[in-house]
């Protein structure tokens, strides 16, 4: 069996020894005579795996006693309307910080809903090279709760910063942040947030699965009508079973949190490892002529590198012969064009070597 280099920003790679205990334990999990892909979302074998997971979740990011993890379904853009559904039940409105795609999608949707909403800062003015500045962020009398991206996972915008602020009153703004494509890339302070939400397929595991980490007190704002399955309160009483979860999913990521605290050692040694990587990647396009990244330099993502080739022309063949390396899953997204390398928990330091090793064969054989 060959693996190659996985460089998807989502569904995205997944640790190698994960796979393999997964698939160890495939067909008979520690000796049931049956996978877990087949057991109860009741039974007592797999309560054990989904208490596992959230201690291990809560372990990993530190999150404080006041808050509750939920495991859920329907992806981070889900959230983009469970959000204003369960935050804006009482009334004001939604602030929200335009950095890409991603943002604007989430301002859409609680647009859609008839939610009043307030553009806080956007970057929008310098093509989303950029984050705004902190000093720029001027939310409204009525905030809410103030939204932003922290990783926009296809332009690769990443904050450098947390943007709390207060409202004229002096009352803080609850923040909420879209940590798809960065959470568990490093440690955070979850005391600085009042929702952080993530889509697994990027660093916690495959596509099916959406974690909600919320803080107490903003549990019970939603509307009376909205549907149970969208209430954050009424997931929380039950655990997040509410209806059946996606066992399965919630079951792979327990194997990467487990695999991020024994076989890495934790977040503080997951920081470490990706800023290599992402330097890596950088100092290389940096040193090039044939290869740029737009982004500057405090906001490049370390997540999601874009890079574009000198000459559009040679688009297709760099793609052709990078697949054909064994580099998978470089073409950019089709909004924005040239490449993206996504370099996540899962991909390993020697993919990056390998990326930048073809990177500089095909500059001089083709540049």
């Amino acid at each position: 069996m060959t693996r190659h280099y996985n460089f998807c920003a989502g569904p995205a790679a997944l640790p190698v020894a994960v796979l393999e205990r997964a698939q160890e334990e495939l067909l008979d999990y520690h000796g049931r005579g049956l996978s877990v892909m087949e057991m109860s979302h009741r039974s007592d074998e797999f309560v054990a795996i989904a208490e596992r997971a959230e201690a291990d979740f809560r372990e990993l990011l530190g999150v404080p006693d006041n808050y509750k993890v939920l495991f859920l379904q329907g992806g981070a853009s889900m959230q983009f309307a469970m959000l204003p559904m369960n935050l804006l039940g009482q009334g004001g409105s939604g602030n929200f910080i335009q950095t890409g795609i991603w943002g604007k999608k989430a301002l859409s949707e609680a647009k859609r809903l008839g939610f009043a909403c307030h553009v806080a800062a956007s970057s929008e003015a310098n093509g989303h090279m950029a984050v705004p500045a902190l000093d720029t962020i001027s939310v409204s009398d009525d905030a809410a709760y103030l939204h932003y991206t922290s990783n926009e996972t296809i332009g690769g915008l990443e904050f450098d910063y947390t943007p709390n602020v207060q409202r004229a009153d002096g009352a803080s703004v609850p923040l909420v942040c879209d940590m798809s494509s960065n959470i568990l890339s490093g440690p955070i302070d979850v005391s600085d947030f009042g929702v952080i939400y993530a889509g697994a397929q990027k660093n916690i595991g495959p596509a099916g699965l959406t974690l909600a980490v919320v803080r107490d007190d903003l549990l019970g704002k939603a509307q009376a009508n909205i549907p149970s399955l969208f209430d954050y309160k009424m997931l929380a009483e039950a655990g997040s079973m509410v209806n059946t979860p996606p066992t399965y999913a919630w079951y792979l990521a327990g194997l990467v949190f487990q695999w991020l605290k024994d076989d890495i050692g934790g977040l503080a040694a997951m920081d470490v490892i990706n800023q290599r990587k992402a330097d890596k990647l950088y100092a290389a396009i940096d040193a090039s002529d044939f290869y740029s990244n737009p982004i500057a330099k405090h906001n490049r993502s370390r997540m999601n590198v874009p890079f574009v080739l000198a000459d559009a022309a040679l688009d297709k063949a760099f793609l052709q012969q990078a697949d054909a390396a064994g580099l998978l899953n470089l073409k950019g997204h089709r909004s924005v064009g040239g490449m993206r390398a996504s370099l996540y928990n899962a991909v390993p330091e020697s993919a990056v070597d390998a990326l930048i090793a073809f990177m500089a064969d095909f500059e001089q054989t083709r540049g």
